[in-house]
């Protein structure tokens, strides 16, 4: 692990499906030599309780850390991911140092939310953007020196097939499931981006990654062909982790020594992902031009403050 900013390569290099020799969540954990070394830190994590979320939380236990879980109520009938859930959190904390934001869906039915928007918007991007948004006075309050305060966005490869649709982020003219999945998934980015861009100078800093693919709840919506369609790709299948394997670049970026006061990167496969030279290649997964670009991360940003009705500090 010669490279810092790229210490699995050699295990990424010819990957064999789920289980295979790439790191886990854990064993980022354990090369870092941070089992019980986070005692006084704070992390939430949203949709903890299952897929590379519940990987994620054990392996930052192991950590010492203080785990809040924001998961589905009882009901499964809603995430509880909403300024109500942020305000739930401050009445139990004054202190946060680590916010990871992993709940997302894919490929749902069209819907449009109570408030108005396209479901996949709300539930990947709109909602953790309220959420943290209402959170970060207590970020900023809780950075220190030894620790920046960071907030994580678990993207996807996906965002390199759409771009925002300003003039139509709710498909009203027509929906498609995975332009919508992928257009969320860039808006995870450019709000991770500029985030960073503007607390970095008062301690918080943000990144957002790509998981890798895993076989979750998060395929709830594929049909049974399109299961068999993926599973019978070989060349997929080989790139596929298990859950444990997917946890392993958010543990990375949370708690990784090499991301302390850094952030506004894209991270995949445990590295800094450069900029993809085949943009269709499910193996390159590498940035497209788009997953970086500060007018448009603005013009978001503005938009998302306006749509989710929070006010930044």
């Amino acid at each position: 692990m010669s490279d810092p900013m790229n210490p699995y390569a050699k295990l990424h290099l010819s990957p064999a499906g789920p289980g295979d020799q790439r790191p886990t969540a854990l064993q980022i954990i354990e090369d870092l030599q941070l089992k019980d070394k986070f005692a006084d830190t704070v992390i939430m994590i949203t949709a903890g309780s299952s897929g590379i979320g519940i990987e994620t939380a054990q392996a930052l236990y192991s950590t010492g850390a203080q785990i809040y879980l924001m998961i589905r109520n009882k009901h499964r009938a809603k995430a509880i991911i909403t300024k109500k859930g942020a305000q739930q959190f401050l009445g139990m904390s004054q202190q946060l140092n680590v916010v990871i934001n992993n709940a997302g869906i894919l490929a749902c039915p069209y819907t449009i939310t109570s408030d108005g928007f396209e479901r996949q918007f709300a539930v990947d991007y709109l909602s953790h953007f309220a959420m943290t948004t209402m959170l970060l006075s207590t970020l900023i309050a809780s950075s220190s020196v030894a620790f920046k305060s960071r907030v994580i966005y678990v993207g996807s490869s996906s965002h390199r097939y759409s771009n925002i649709r300003f003039n139509d982020i709710n498909f009203k003219g027509g929906n498609d499931p995975f332009l919508a999945y992928r257009q969320s998934k860039t808006a995870v980015t450019w709000s991770a981006n500029h985030l960073d861009r503007l607390y970095r100078a008062r301690g918080v800093r943000a990144l957002s990654l790509n998981p890798g693919g895993v076989m979750s709840g998060l395929q709830q919506y594929a049909t049974e062909e399109q299961h068999e369609t993926w599973k019978n790709d070989k060349v997929m299948w080989t790139l596929m982790k298990s859950p444990e394997q997917g946890a392993a670049t958010t543990v990375w970026a949370a708690v990784a020594p090499l991301w302390e006061d850094k952030g506004g990167f894209y991270l995949s496969d445990c590295k800094a992902a450069p900029l993809a030279s085949n943009m269709s290649s499910a193996v390159d997964d590498g940035h497209i031009p788009h997953c970086y670009g500060p007018v448009d991360e603005e013009h978001l940003w503005i938009l998302s403050l306006a749509m989710a009705k929070v006010t930044a500090p």
